[in-house]
C-alpha cells in the first residue's frame, strides 16, 4: 500500500540534528568516548522533596482520573504566588493561568486557537524550532526576525515590513534565550508591546530559563510591563528550573483571552496533565528553593570552566547571564557544521551547529552545560589537542 503524508509535513524543514546524530553513533561504534555538549536536557535529578510529593500523590485515588481543564486550582494558585513573589507580577488563578504537558506542547498548539491559512507569524531565528513548526502545522507563514550579535541578539521589530506586520497574528521571543543565552531589558520589551498594539499582534514570551541566572542578575518577565497582559502571555515550564524535564509539567499565563483559546485547542486534543504530577509541582514551586540555588551554582561552575577552557584555546567567548548555553563564534575558516564535525571526529566533543537552529546562526556553536565538571574539564582537556 502508498500512504501520502500531508503537505504539512512536506513542508517542515530538514531535521539537522538527524544526521549529527548519525554521525554521533557512527563515532560511538568507533570507540570514541563522546562527551554530549549538545542537548539541552539537564543531568541533575530532581529535587528529592518534589520525589517525596510525587511518591505521596501516586496513591490518591482521585489523581488516577481525567484531570480536565485548566488544571488544579491548587496548582494555579501555587504558579500565581510564585510570580507575585519572583516577579512582582499579579495572576488570577481561575482565568490568567493554565496547565500544561510541558511548555513545548503549549507553543506548538496556540497557533492553532490564532492562526488561519496564509497568515503571518513573526519567529526569531536562530531558535527553538517548535515556534516555526507549529506555524507550519496551523497553515500560517512563518517570517523570520534574524538574531544578531550587533543587536545583542534582539529582533529589531523596525526592520519589519508594514506589509508583513498587517498580516502577522503572532510575534514569538524568547528570554532569557536560546540558543544566543541572551537576556532582554524593559526597552526591549516596552517596545514588543507598542508594536503588539499597533498591529493588533498576539505575543508569546518563552520564558522556561528565567531561573537560570548568574551573579545574581535576574531576568525580568515580559508580564512586569505595564500593557503586557493586554497584549500577550509567557509561557513557563518546570523542566530547567526543578530539572523536571521528564515529568512533562509547564504552564501558561497571563491575557485571559488568549488563554482561552489555548484552552479551547487543549479541551479537543488532550485531557490534561497527570494530577500527581500537578500536586508534586505545587510543592516545588511552594517549598523551599535552595535546590533552585544550589543548581545555578553548579551551571555557573560549569559555566566558568568551560568559558576558560574555550578561551584559552583561542575561542572568543561571551560568558552567558543567563541559560545553561555557551553560544560562540566557530573559529576562522570554519562553517559551523564543519566545527561540530571536526569537535566530534576528532576529540569526541558533541555540540549544536549554530545554523541548525536558522540561518543566522551560521558561524556559530552551542555548547550545553549539561555534564558534570568532570566532563568538562575532559572536554577541556581534549580541546587543547584540536588544531583550527
Amino acid at each position: 500500500m502508498k500512504f501520502g503524508y500531508s503537505e504539512r509535513l512536506s513542508q517542515l524543514p530538514p531535521y539537522v540534528f538527524i544526521e549529527i546524530d548519525r554521525k554521533k553513533k557512527q563515532a560511538i561504534q568507533r570507540g570514541i568516548d563522546i562527551i554530549d555538549l549538545g542537548v539541552g536536557d539537564p543531568d541533575l535529578p530532581t529535587p528529592q522533596h518534589i520525589r517525596d510529593a510525587m511518591k505521596r500523590a501516586i496513591d490518591e485515588p482521585k489523581y488516577h482520573r481525567y484531570p480536565f481543564g485548566p488544571g488544579l486550582l491548587e496548582f494555579r494558585k501555587a504558579i500565581a504566588r510564585w510570580y507575585k513573589v519572583r516577579f512582582g507580577v499579579e495572576l488570577d488563578p481561575d482565568n490568567e493561568v493554565h496547565a500544561l504537558i510541558g511548555s513545548k506542547e503549549g507553543i506548538g498548539h496556540i497557533h492553532l486557537a490564532f492562526v488561519n491559512p496564509g497568515d503571518v507569524v513573526l519567529c526569531p531565528e536562530p531558535a527553538y524550532p517548535v515556534y516555526k513548526i507549529g506555524s507550519i502545522f496551523a497553515g500560517g507563514t512563518p517570517y523570520f526576525m534574524p538574531l544578531l550579535e550587533e543587536n545583542g541578539f534582539l529582533p529589531d521589530l523596525g526592520l519589519i515590513p508594514e506589509e508583513i506586520a498587517t498580516k502577522s497574528k503572532m510575534v514569538f521571543i524568547n528570554y532569557p534565550n536560546n540558543p544566543t543565552a541572551a537576556c532582554a531589558n524593559r526597552d526591549f520589551f516596552r517596545r514588543v508591546i507598542e508594536f503588539a498594539r499597533k498591529y493588533n499582534i498576539v505575543v508569546v514570551n518563552d520564558a522556561a530559563y528565567s531561573e537560570i541566572y548568574y551573579e545574581g542578575r535576574k531576568p525580568i518577565s515580559f508580564l512586569e510591563l505595564p500593557g503586557a497582559k493586554e497584549v500577550g502571555i509567557e509561557f513557563h515550564s518546570l523542566s530547567k528550573t526543578y530539572n523536571m524535564t521528564g515529568w512533562r509539567i509547564g504552564w501558561a499565563c497571563g491575557n485571559r483571552i488568549i488563554l482561552k483559546g489555548l484552552s479551547t485547542v487543549k479541551e479537543n486534543i488532550d485531557s490534561g496533565v497527570f494530577g500527581a504530577i500537578q500536586a508534586a509541582s505545587i510543592e516545588a514551586l511552594n517549598g523551599a528553593q535552595d535546590c533552585v540555588a544550589e543548581m545555578r551554582g553548579i551551571y555557573e561552575r560549569r559555566r566558568n570552566l568551560l568559558s576558560e577552557g574555550l578561551e584559552k584555546t583561542g575561542w572568543r567567548v561571551k560568558r552567558p547571564e543567563a541559560t545553561f548555553y555557551i553560544w560562540t563564534k566557530v573559529p576562522e575558516g570554519y562553517s559551523s557544521l564543519q566545527c561540530v564535525e571536526n569537535l566530534l571526529e576528532e576529540i569526541g566533543i558533541l555540540s549544536t551547529p549554530g545554523n541548525a537552529l536558522g540561518p543566522s546562526g551560521e558561524g556559530y556553536v552551542r555548547f550545553s552545560l549539561t555534564v558534570d565538571e568532570k566532563r568538562i574539564r575532559e572536554a577541556v582537556n581534549r580541546l587543547r589537542r584540536i588544531k583550527w
